[in-house]
């Protein structure tokens, strides 16, 4: 599976906890396994956990780097990819800042609104540049 795949993986995690907080990531990792959704990557759970462990900062962050925005005005699409690159940003020393916004954008691409990808690249790239 390509990082990539692996991203999208995690983003479809991540969206999904959105609806069902309660739920660990394990729990959704195995009902996507069950369901024949996908068999799930070691990058992805590791990447959806990781951005959940970590959530109140990244969710702080991304905060103070909308501009003209709360993060309640913003879809749950869009929260959940700003979330997963923002993991990526400031926790992966192995992923550069312009591959996660650019595998974030493209995802934004498949999944979000014409006008989401180049919001998310504003503020991913607001983000990369202060860290």
């Amino acid at each position: 599976m390509t990082r990539r795949e692996a991203r999208e993986q995690a983003f479809i995690l991540i969206f999904e906890k959105s609806f069902q907080p309660d739920s660990e990531i394990s729990e959704l990792v195995e009902f996507a396994d069950e369901n024949n959704v996908f068999k799930a990557d070691k990058y992805a759970v590791k990447l959806a956990g990781d951005t959940y462990s970590k959530l109140e900062e990244i969710d702080s962050i991304i905060e103070n780097n909308l501009k003209g925005w709360s993060a309640s005005r913003i879809s749950k699409i869009t929260r959940a990819i700003l979330r997963m690159a923002v993991c990526e940003i400031l926790f992966y020393d192995d992923v550069p800042a312009g591959a996660a916004i650019n595998e974030a954008v493209e995802l934004a691409k498949k999944f979000a609104s014409d006008d989401e990808p180049a919001y998310i690249n504003g503020v991913l790239g607001s983000i990369a540049r202060s860290v």
